[in-house]
């Protein structure tokens, strides 16, 4: 299982390095047009081939990865903050305030999340800029994505009320604020992470999702949705290889990202 780690923790950082690199040399410019080569086949000159408007796929998959790598990280810190707020503080604090983050947590996962996402993405303006589109698409898997996170730190920190370090810090007259700020977020952090590794995954499929549908990153900027989007109308590999790259950046990725997260949780 240790070899197994590594090799995750290497191809995920490998990933990474590529996408982030790769994408700010200026020969790899997902917009640039090559019209004397559409739906071109992998070449020396384009090493995945070109897409229907001669834009090389190597470069639209290294921004696309870097779309996908930059957002949906920022989007899982933003769930694991309002998880924290809505299930761990609630949760130490006991009380009123616990039954009514239940109820809430309860009303986030009852919430199909997908077809509200759908529908937001749906109403924005088809002249979207890429940016804009890009940032609310993952905004709001940040904003609905807390549910789970936050049930998992609920039940922890209610646990941890009731240890003894909690009790015996109560007894000489600590604060319930000193004491979430300063001895029970410690012990969250492992809980936190685990939920933050599980939950980018999870991000960068709904993310594909999305864009599978046309509602996700808007055009010309490229994700791995969109990237998928492009084999719908394939009907033969005609030794076109280049087009299933996209796929399988996305699945080593997404199946690195859940090795990691199984040996946070684990641990």
């Amino acid at each position: 299982m240790k070899a197994v780690r590594i090799t995750a923790v290497v191809l995920a950082s490998l990933i990474v390095m590529l996408s982030l690199v790769g994408s700010l040399l200026p020969q790899f410019d997902y917009c640039l047009q090559d019209r004397q080569n559409f739906s071109a086949q992998p070449s020396p000159q384009h090493w995945l081939g070109t897409d229907a408007l001669g834009r090389d796929r190597l470069a639209r998959l290294l921004h696309g990865t870097r779309v996908s790598l930059l957002l949906a990280p920022a989007a899982a810190a933003l769930s694991m903050v309002l998880a924290f707020l809505f299930g761990a503080v609630p949760g130490f604090a006991g009380g009123a305030g616990e039954r009514i983050a239940k109820v809430l947590i309860d009303l986030m996962l009852s919430i199909p999340w997908l077809f509200l996402l759908l529908m937001v993405r749906a109403l924005l303006p088809l002249n979207t800029s890429p940016v804009v589109s890009a940032t609310i698409t993952f905004a709001m898997l940040g904003l609905l994505g807390w549910g789970v996170p936050a049930r998992v730190m609920l039940a922890r920190a209610r646990a941890l009320r009731e240890a003894e370090f909690v009790l015996s810090a109560r007894a000489v007259g600590i604060s319930r604020a000193r004491l979430l700020s300063v001895h029970v977020a410690p012990n969250l952090l492992p809980v936190v992470a685990a939920q933050f590794w599980i939950a980018v995954p999870v991000f960068i499929l709904a993310e594909a999702n999305l864009s599978l549908l046309g509602l996700g990153v808007s055009e010309p900027m490229p994700s791995l949705g969109s990237l998928l989007a492009e084999m719908e109308g394939l009907l033969t590999v005609r030794g076109d290889f280049g087009c299933f790259a996209a796929p399988l950046v996305l699945l080593l990725m997404v199946g690195s990202l859940q090795v990691v997260a199984y040996d946070w949780e684990v641990s």
